[in-house]
């Protein structure tokens, strides 16, 4: 009986170590993978956290709040240091802040994990034309064009800085080559333009412009490039039109460069009180009183009305803001010879000359005045130099031979 108890209580002992031995395996392999779940819950918060905090770090980033926007991206990059996403996003706000070497830290730490984000070549290279390192600008945004053919704001971006670097040919060639694919972007059309005028081919420019025009007809940096356009290739009505449409814009109010191209267009088209107008406007004032182009053309349209004292007043203000300039000693030339005093006339034209050798106007006034005098040889020297100096001007040509008939009916009278 005792031999039988002890087997029992040894075989009770046995089963029970078993079944303990068994129990702690099972709690091992439960305990493992519970580690592993708990391990993996916490990365996919951690993952949710950091796309929680880059989400609210754009927001402040767009709000304008930099400072914010600096902290809650770092904190998830702090949790999440290999998104792509999140290093360019705070490259986008060390530009911003003005901190361009951080800036660019960031955004080749961007490329590095991810070689094929258009965002981190785009953004390096506005960086790089930050500080003026122009080559590598271009490499990126060349590099963000090729990884995203369809937005054009990447080709145009290269054929700025190409154009920066005084490669204006490389720039056409380039952005051409594209032109087919972006048809319907105005912003090609126009950058097209402004190469087109580059090589004073106002003609294309104008081509060019009207084609973004109709792509973009709200865009009214398109409008005044079509209107600086159409005054170079003597379109001057629809340049005095577009002129007038810019400045009734409240965002123009009062842009002197835009009153003094309608001006020009104005006076081209024989519209004189209307331009002197104009420029009376842009010769009041504090500003008005040193701007010399106003001034300048304020007493030539003065002459034309024979406003005899608005020239003399333009003529003097000229020569005291640019004695070094031709113009104000024309101006007053011609008010000397409309006052009848042709020595004076004369003088003010010699030293209109000194100032422009081959000033072809100064030349024509002289060989005018020279003729009313009656000294026809000397007229036909001062015309002969203005028609060399402005070869394709027919007026000039005709006075010239009016000057040589003159001359010999003189001579033939002797």
């Amino acid at each position: 009986m005792k031999s039988n108890a002890l087997r029992i209580g040894a075989a009770a002992i046995i089963l029970a170590a078993a079944a303990t031995s068994t129990g702690c395996n099972s709690f091992r392999t439960h305990g493992k993978y519970t580690q592993e779940h708990i391990t993996k819950s916490r990365e996919r918060l951690d993952q949710m956290k950091s796309a929680t905090q880059f989400d609210m770090a754009q927001q402040a980033f767009l709000a304008g709040d930099l400072d914010k926007a600096q902290k809650l991206v770092d904190s998830s990059l702090a949790v999440s240091p290999t998104v792509a996403r999140s290093h360019v996003l705070r490259g986008r706000i060390m530009i911003e802040k003005g901190l361009i070497e951080q800036a660019l830290q960031s955004l080749a730490r961007a490329e590095a994990i991810d070689p094929n984000s258009v965002e981190a070549h785009y953004y390096q290279a506005i960086a790089f034309e930050r500080v003026l390192k122009r080559e590598e600008a271009l490499s990126h945004y060349v590099k963000a064009s090729e990884l995203d053919p369809s937005n054009a704001q990447y080709a145009v971006a290269a054929t700025e800085v190409l154009i920066d670097l005084d490669r204006t040919a490389d720039a056409e060639k380039f952005l051409s080559a594209q032109a087919e694919r972006f048809q319907n972007n105005a912003g090609v059309r126009q950058t097209l333009g402004h190469l087109a005028m580059m090589r004073s081919d106002a003609k294309t420019a104008v081509a060019m412009f009207n084609e973004a025009r109709l792509l973009a007809p709200d865009d009214a940096d398109i409008l005044e490039d079509l209107t600086r356009a159409q005054f170079q290739v003597g379109a001057l009505a629809e340049a005095d039109a577009n002129a007038s449409r810019l400045l009734r814009d409240p965002a123009n109010a009062g842009r002197r460069d835009l009153m003094h191209l309608r001006a020009r267009c104005l006076a081209e088209l024989n519209r004189v009180v209307e331009a002197r107008d104009i420029l009376i406007t842009l010769t009041s004032g504090l500003e008005g009183a040193g701007d010399t182009e106003a001034w300048i053309g304020l007493g030539n349209v003065a002459y034309i009305l024979k406003d005899l004292a608005r020239v003399r007043a333009a003529a003097t203000r000229v020569i005291a803001l640019s004695p070094e300039r031709p113009d104000g000693y024309m101006l007053k030339a011609l008010w000397h010879r409309r006052m009848g005093d042709t020595d004076k006339a004369l003088l003010e034209i010699e030293r209109t000359l000194e100032r422009g050798p081959s000033h072809a106007s100064a030349l024509t006034l002289k060989g005018i005045i020279l003729a009313d005098r009656g000294q026809y040889e000397d007229a036909r020297v001062a015309l002969g130099a203005a028609l060399r100096s402005d070869p394709a001007n027919a007026d000039v040509a005709t006075l010239l031979g009016s000057v040589e008939q003159a001359e010999v009916a003189a001579a033939g009278e002797l």
